[in-house]
């Protein structure tokens, strides 16, 4: 706790060039990162706001909209639509794991694996954390690599790692 009495507000990374407060939900610290419109609009497409805001916790790994610009051409309006519902939500419940993992918890979990530590999601698929030059990085089923690029953004449900590529269950 230390001198400061700012209690654990004070070391919440800003997200999206919005405060991030460790007493607020996932979801509605999210709405407010100028980042993460794509993520919010596919969380409340594939009706996920329910439970991004239930007690949880849970660790979201949350792409930014560069990292889904960078889907090939129309894969986001497609996912998007009401009959896809079904792969959005798998898509993003791929990115939740339950449980509250911060950078210390993934690293460790990464050193008692030997170098990796395979997360089980919310979605039932895995994914492959690892250290890399000194980040963690997350590896999908289909083999692409997200870099967490804003680690251990404490939320009142949980931990949010921003990552800079969409994670694709297998």
């Amino acid at each position: 706790m230390g001198m400061s009495g700012n209690g654990s507000g004070a070391s919440n990374p800003m997200v999206g060039g919005a405060p991030m407060y460790p007493t607020k939900d996932i979801v509605d610290n999210a709405v407010n990162s100028k980042d993460h419109t794509t993520l919010v609009a596919a969380v409340k497409a594939a009706d996920l706001v329910g439970t991004l805001k239930s007690p949880g916790p849970f660790t979201v790994f949350a792409p930014t909209n560069a990292a889904f610009a960078a889907l090939p051409a129309g894969t986001v309006d497609t996912l998007l639509k009401p009959e896809n519902k079904p792969t959005l939500t798998k898509v993003l419940t791929y990115h939740v794991v339950p449980g509250k993992l911060d950078s210390a918890a993934l690293m460790s979990a990464i050193n008692a694996g030997g170098g990796k530590a395979t997360l089980k999601t919310a979605s039932g698929g895995t994914l492959t954390a690892t250290m890399s030059g000194g980040n963690v990085t997350v590896t999908d089923a289909k083999g692409g690599t997200a870099t967490v690029t804003i680690a251990n953004v404490y939320q009142s449900n949980g931990v949010i790692h921003v990552v800079n590529k969409v994670l694709l269950p297998g």
